[in-house]
């Protein structure tokens, strides 16, 4: 590792600590996924573009990574407080389709948007139909322990046997273990279901057999059963949203010290990413109409504009989405791209450029080589502005600092032009935003409601032009109205000439 010590915050512990990766060699990361019936919404993306900084970070202060993500599938309730149906009989039922293209589907969609996020996939995609197995030889476990008692609905889990049960969340109020299911038998309020034993007569499409009937597995069972599988007793690092912190996490975290000790909650850091907000409260799918990426592009607005915007704000602290915010996100995106642009047509051909981008596109290098290669001839002035971004990232992921820096170093005049785009492409190793590749034209989306095609604008400004050229400025001014009209900006002077205006 080089650079400044890396700290980040423990919702465990409600502290700032320094990282000491368990093994120096290799940092296990786990990340909740998504619950496959539905698209994923904004807010849900957040949170892997705060665990994709995290990931990056690591690996360009010079550790690698094995990152698990989970697909759940199977077993996630309506309610994240282990009450309703299940999300994704839910979904198929309402769809009228198999509960398996339900999931299908929406994987895919899922992993479409973390690519046009620019966000790097994991070493390994769990998915929790593929472990019922092995979640049916951890509850036996649990059950061998005590950990355990069987009600009607299914084997539930006593909190009681666990030491401390709840502290990742803090107090936990009334008003939190009141969203608990209450189930009758039930020997304590925050008792949780570890298998849920299929109702009679009910005409389920995902459920196997057990030592407690034919069911599914409960929703918390699944991360405890994939992230210790695949990455130890104790790992490092366990990311989340802040949702997860109250309930979901805690319980994780009892069914780790039930089947391990005491000792090992599962992973030495929990770290969790706050909410993205709009005016009426937390992005929620079950508000309806909730804001996806795709509805974002349809609409003419690029994906990285989105990983900008979340960038721009502390990843625990609450983002605000409005179509203002997004749509400042979205400039400071463009002149970004137009100042890197500027300096490289300033720098002329760069021969390290291309086995950057060849790396990029087969996966071929760790971030710490290719930031090793970017910054070698780099001068003491250059390395300040490094060391200042290191800094700030350091400090957990403090992107809202990193990002100025990021300014600084396009602007810095007593550096040349590649000594500048050599520090661009470092810092966007970690920020992700795809600077030194994106072209200015590309971020101007074709809104899907637009009414005209490029063609047609193309016209419309050629007629303009020779209406300009004719002293006709009335008919110049009436086709620029025309095109403003359309979504269209027209950019006089400009080599673009004209971009879309995102539909917001």
């Amino acid at each position: 590792m080089s650079g400044a010590p890396l700290t980040l915050f423990n919702s465990l512990t409600r502290a700032i600590e320094d990282f000491r990766p368990i093994d120096p060699a290799m940092v296990r990361l786990y990340s909740c996924g998504p619950t496959v019936y539905n698209f994923a919404h904004l807010g849900n993306l957040r949170a892997y573009v705060f665990t994709d900084t995290l990931r990056r970070t690591l690996n360009w202060k010079g550790w690698a990574t094995t990152h698990v993500i989970n697909i759940t599938d199977v077993g996630h309730l309506t309610s994240d407080a282990d009450a309703g149906e299940d999300k994704m009989e839910a979904a198929a039922q309402a769809q009228s389709r198999s509960i398996w293209d339900i999931a299908a589907f929406y994987t895919q969609a899922f992993k479409a948007d973390l690519a046009a996020l620019n966000i790097l996939s994991p070493s390994l995609w769990s998915v929790a139909t593929d472990h019922v197995q092995d979640m049916i030889a951890f509850a036996r476990v649990l059950e061998e322990k005590g950990s355990t008692y069987q009600l009607e609905g299914g084997l539930y889990f006593d909190t009681s046997t666990v030491p401390d049960y709840g502290r990742l969340a803090g107090h936990r109020g009334d008003e939190v273990v009141g969203r608990i299911a209450d189930v009758e038998g039930k020997r304590h309020p925050a008792d949780f279901a570890i298998w849920r034993s299929s109702a009679p007569g009910a005409d389920r499409q995902m459920e196997w057999s057990s030592p407690w009937g034919r069911g599914a597995p409960g929703w918390h069972l699944e991360c405890s059963v994939m992230s210790l599988k695949y990455l130890g007793a104790q790992f490092d690092i366990h990311t989340g949203g802040i949702d997860h912190r109250e309930i979901h996490h805690c319980n994780e975290i009892a069914q780790n010290q039930a089947f391990n000790g005491t000792a090992r909650t599962g992973a030495n850091l929990w770290m969790h990413n706050n909410f993205l907000v709009d005016r009426g409260g937390k992005m929620s799918k079950s508000k309806g109409g909730f804001a996806t990426l795709a509805g974002l592009i349809e609409r003419g607005v690029h994906p990285l504009a989105y990983r900008l915007l979340c960038l721009s704000a502390h990843y625990r602290s609450e983002l605000e989405f409005s179509t203002e915010a997004l749509s400042a996100a979205l400039i400071r995106l463009k002149r970004l791209v137009m100042n890197v642009g500027q300096l490289k047509a300033k720098a002329g051909p760069l021969a390290w450029l291309a086995p950057l981008d060849e790396m990029k596109a087969t996966r071929g290098a760790s971030l710490a080589y290719q930031r090793a290669m970017i910054e070698a001839p780099l001068g003491e002035q250059a390395r300040a502005l490094v060391a200042a971004f290191d800094a700030a990232l350091s400090a957990d992921l403090m992107t809202p600092q990193a990002l100025p820096l990021l300014e600084d170093a396009l602007t810095a005049k007593s550096l040349d032009s590649e000594e500048r785009l050599r520090v661009v492409a470092s810092f966007d190793l970690v920020l992700g935003l795809d600077l030194l590749s994106t072209e200015r034209r590309s971020l101007a989306l074709r809104p899907a409601e637009a009414p005209l095609l490029d063609a047609e604008v193309e016209m419309l400004l050629d007629e303009r032009q020779t209406a300009r050229a004719a002293k006709d400025y009335a008919r110049s001014d009436i086709l620029r109205d025309q095109l403003i009209a359309a979504g269209v900006e027209v950019m006089d002077g400009d080599p673009l000439r004209w971009e879309w205006r995102p539909l917001l």
